[in-house]
């Protein structure tokens, strides 16, 4: 009975370390960090970003200033011109905000910019990822970078260097 018993288990062993799943982890974050072209295209970003800001920064200070001219003028002003005025600063606040949503809401230029200047850049990551997962028959790959959640990671499991010999030996 004890043989059967062994047999059913080291069978059963055999099969589960047969069938078994194949997985890595890498930290993207790390790799980009790692990457020269991505340094550069976050420094253009940054300068973009400075440039935009400053734009904004230069209307919101002259919307600022027309306020204050407004508020001590507004004493002297008729009705009729009080209105005009109100409608003028009303005016140049929705072009400040509309100027704000443009460089920097959802789908705007800066988005736009990063997808110009970042997405080749992951996209080589992504290829490299792949080809290391075909040539290592990973069935499974997790990212640590992008919030997935992870207790515990054995550090033998990180593919992170990997994909930056990858990416390094073209």
């Amino acid at each position: 009975m004890k043989k059967i018993i062994f047999f059913l288990l080291a069978t059963v062993m055999i099969t589960l370390s047969v069938n078994a799943q194949r997985y890595a982890i890498i930290d993207t974050r790390y790799i980009l960090s790692k990457l020269p072209d991505y340094s550069d295209a976050q420094k253009k970003l940054d300068a973009f970003s400075l440039q935009w800001q400053k734009e904004i920064d230069d209307k919101q200070a002259a919307l600022d200033q027309l306020y204050r001219n407004y508020e001590a003028e507004k004493v002297m002003l008729s009705e009729e011109l009080l209105k005009k005025r109100e409608d003028d600063l009303f005016n140049k606040e929705k072009e400040v905000r509309d100027l704000q949503k443009k460089r920097f809401g959802f789908e705007g230029d800066l988005f736009k910019k990063r997808q110009e200047l970042v997405k080749p850049i992951q996209d080589k990551v992504y290829n490299a990822v792949q080809k290391l997962a075909v040539a290592r028959q990973y069935d499974l790959i997790l990212d640590k970078s992008e919030g997935i959640t992870i207790i515990f990671a054995d550090p033998k499991l990180d593919r992170s260097d990997d994909v930056l010999k990858e990416l390094t030996s073209k």
